[in-house]
């Protein structure tokens, strides 16, 4: 126990050094910042994005793959990346083009490092792809502004992953989670304050978790921020210390038959719904 705990005050010490000097933390590759001042641009046109777009084939890949994915209910699937800007546009791109980014930043120093990414990836692509559905259905808010949100809320977590630059300093699964409770949200929102993204997601950042604050009468983005990290938690049978689904107050602002809940403490619509759900974190992957 005394060198698992002296392990712990290891990372400790070197995630405070993190939060002390933010210059360590990753920032936005230029290509991102690129592409993001393009499409402000009202003027911008179709090949002057298409030109800078097409320089990361990975991201062309993924913009395909997201214009036709269920969030979308596009008639006609786009093939080419034309096809794509016009039925995503402008702030639909944009928003894609940073959570390509999100995944391309972090350094990955051994495959201890990896196997940590990796596992946070998938659940946070899962949480975004639930928050996403949950948009798209209940028709809140567009549902890639609720992706994204849902992403950059727990993007502490890989940004904690920076402090580790000694490949033969790597968290145990158990020390990593703990470090993330600690430390997430400050580093997240340190991270976007770095990024400039709008203070709207550095405010869902903050608010993570938070399961009683009502905020606006009706259901906003950090409603389903919450209600998306609600099931992953309960999906993970990490459920020490959460309520029932019914204290929420993002639940409070349901209607039926869109409160229903299912027999595990779940909203039956995201219970009937898996399988697409995890068919949007495939994309995101």
């Amino acid at each position: 126990m005394d060198e698992l705990q002296s392990d712990y005050s290891v990372y400790r010490q070197v995630v405070s050094q993190l939060l002390n000097d933010q210059e360590q933390l990753p920032s936005l590759p230029m290509l991102t910042l690129e592409i993001r001042r393009a499409l402000a641009t009202p003027e911008v046109s179709m090949a002057r994005l298409h030109g800078l777009i097409g320089k990361d084939p990975a991201l062309s890949a993924l913009l395909v793959k997201y214009a036709a994915s269920p969030l979308q209910r596009t008639r006609v699937m786009p093939r080419t990346l034309q096809d794509v800007l016009r039925v995503l546009g402008m702030q639909q791109v944009d928003r894609v083009v940073m959570m390509h980014s999100i995944k391309s930043l972090f350094t990955l120093q051994s495959p201890s490092h990896k196997q940590l990414f990796l596992a946070a990836w998938q659940r946070l692509t899962l949480k975004a792809s639930l928050c996403g559905f949950l948009a798209r259905t209940l028709g809140a808010v567009p549902p890639e502004q609720a992706v994204l949100a849902s992403l950059l809320s727990d993007v502490g977590a890989l940004a904690l992953l920076s402090a580790f630059k000694d490949s033969s300093l790597a968290p145990s699964p158990a020390h990593y989670q703990a470090l993330c409770q600690r430390y997430g949200h400050s580093l997240g929102a340190m991270l976007l304050n770095k990024w400039a993204v709008d203070e709207e997601y550095v405010h869902i950042v903050r608010a993570l978790g938070d399961w009683s604050a009502p905020g606006a009468a009706r259901l906003e983005l950090i409603d389903l921020v919450n209600l998306g990290h609600y099931h992953v938690l309960l999906e993970a049978g990490e459920t020490d210390g959460l309520p029932p689904l019914a204290e929420l107050a993002a639940y409070a602002k349901l209607y039926p038959p869109r409160d229903e809940l299912a027999g595990d403490g779940a909203l039956a619509l995201v219970a009937h719904n898996w399988e697409e759900i995890h068919a949007l974190a495939a994309v995101l992957r």
